[in-house]
């Protein structure tokens, strides 16, 4: 029997060796798969980034592309730089300023070059009304370059006589009256501000 014994034992080693092969396949091939699915999920999210910053970059010159008429294209005229003490308590404060116009077409730029002095009278006394607080703000700027429109359109005459633009834009909300000639200014560039 002991040859018998020695026949089971020996059928009995080699079966229990190919459960260790298996089990030491499956953990091979579970750590390939994990390493493939995140290598997949590692390539899915560059991809998708990619995409993301390949559309915003596209969507950036789209939105800020508008389409110019090259056949009204606007006049710039730079005005000289203007140094005016500002209204602060005290009087110590002062501006440096730099200011381009934007008109409409080069007619308008020779008629505003013949009221260029009484322009900029009326632009030097709209600026030493301000306080360096309202020239540091978005708004005081918006602000003073809509006032500077007004005063050269009023100096141009484009404005009624003995109204400011105030009077004139409530009038006509309230009024019907003719259109008063286009204004000669489309915009109020700043080209340099600096606050002391």
């Amino acid at each position: 029997m002991s040859a018998a014994a020695a026949t089971v034992t020996a059928t009995a080693a080699p079966a229990a060796k190919p459960k260790k092969s298996r089990k030491l396949l499956f953990i091979i091939i579970g750590v390939v798969l994990l390493a493939l699915i995140g290598a997949g999920a590692a390539l899915f999210i560059m991809k998708k980034n990619a995409a993301e910053d390949d559309e915003s970059v596209d969507e950036e010159p789209v939105a800020a592309h508008q389409a110019k008429d090259p056949k009204h294209a606007p006049t710039f005229v730079p005005l000289e730089n203007m140094v005016v003490n500002l209204a602060d308590p005290g009087g110590t404060r002062f501006i440096q300023l730099g200011l381009t116009l934007q008109l409409q077409d080069a007619k308008t730029e020779t008629d505003v070059k013949a009221y260029m002095p009484s322009i900029r009278s009326a632009i030097l006394l709209l600026i030493s009304q301000r306080t360096a607080d309202e020239m540091l703000q978005v708004q005081g700027k918006a602000k003073l370059s809509n006032d500077i429109i007004a005063a050269i359109s009023k100096e141009m005459g484009y404005v009624v006589a003995g109204q400011d633009a105030g009077e004139v834009e409530g009038a006509a909300k309230k009024k019907k009256k003719p259109a008063a000639p286009p204004n000669p200014v489309q915009a109020v560039l700043f080209s340099s501000l600096i606050v002391q």
